[in-house]
């Protein structure tokens, strides 16, 4: 008897029947031309793509959810809220190979959109929802990772960093943890090099190069920290007027 494999995904390609306009957005971007060409194998438990704003991680995280069947603007694989669609075409031309048996269950945790995702949960109440509007941006964000990622499933984070603490961004840390020793799969976008140092976890560095495997050590975003941490004037020199 095999082995059975835990990835909710075990790989993103280009649909076969997709034609695509590689002289326009997001096609342009390396990293999605690499995914469309290669494709992308994706490791069980945690994901992070890091990159600088622009290079493509986002949208690729984007088109991953949407092509699993997750609302663009977040929310589980039952929520069907949109208020205005800015999301790139790139879903269309992906096909996801699922492993068999694989549990249905996914959910989008897009920064941005939330506020509107907890408009749509008051309209569509469930699960012991808590009141989120009436929590800061931080604690809101916690307890839907408290309530809603809480099995295995398919899960994508886009920035989720951007709303939380440092003690928070732990938090999140343990959070995920937990949902990969539980047999959830995750990919999360990020800029934190606190939330990518999650042992055991794969992280993929995009940008000009495309798509390529990194080491915690070896990422920019971990350097530029460092940097910055033990000498802050090294960097503010060049976007302050010490004249002003």
């Amino acid at each position: 008897m095999g082995v059975l494999d835990k990835r909710v995904v075990r790989r993103v390609q280009r649909h076969a029947e997709a034609a695509v306009d590689r002289g326009s957005w997001p096609f342009t971007l390396p990293p999605v031309a690499q995914l469309l060409d290669a494709g992308l194998d994706l490791e069980p438990g945690v994901t992070f793509l890091v990159g600088e704003n622009g290079s493509g991680k986002s949208t690729l995280l984007e088109g991953i959810a949407m092509a699993y069947g997750l609302s663009p603007e977040g929310g589980s694989v039952y929520a069907q809220h949109s208020s205005r669609a800015t999301e790139s075409p790139l879903h269309d031309k992906l096909h996801l190979i699922r492993s068999a048996g694989a549990p249905r269950w996914g959910f989008f945790l897009r920064a941005e959109t939330m506020h509107g995702f907890y408009s749509y949960l008051e309209q569509n109440p469930g699960r012991s929802d808590a009141d989120y509007h009436e929590l800061s941006h931080g604690e809101s964000f916690i307890e839907i990772l408290r309530r809603r990622f809480d099995s295995p499933g398919f899960y994508c984070l886009d920035e989720p960093e951007s709303a939380l603490s440092f003690s928070s961004c732990l938090a999140l840390v343990g959070v995920l943890d937990d949902l990969a020793k539980n047999g959830g799969q995750v990919i999360c976008a990020t800029h934190s090099p606190l939330v990518t140092a999650l042992p055991g976890a794969t992280i993929l560095e995009v940008g000009d190069w495309g798509i390529r495997r990194a080491s915690w050590d070896d990422l920019l975003l971990v350097d530029h920290w460092k940097s910055y941490l033990s000498d802050p004037h090294r960097y503010l020199r060049h976007v302050i007027d010490s004249q002003a």
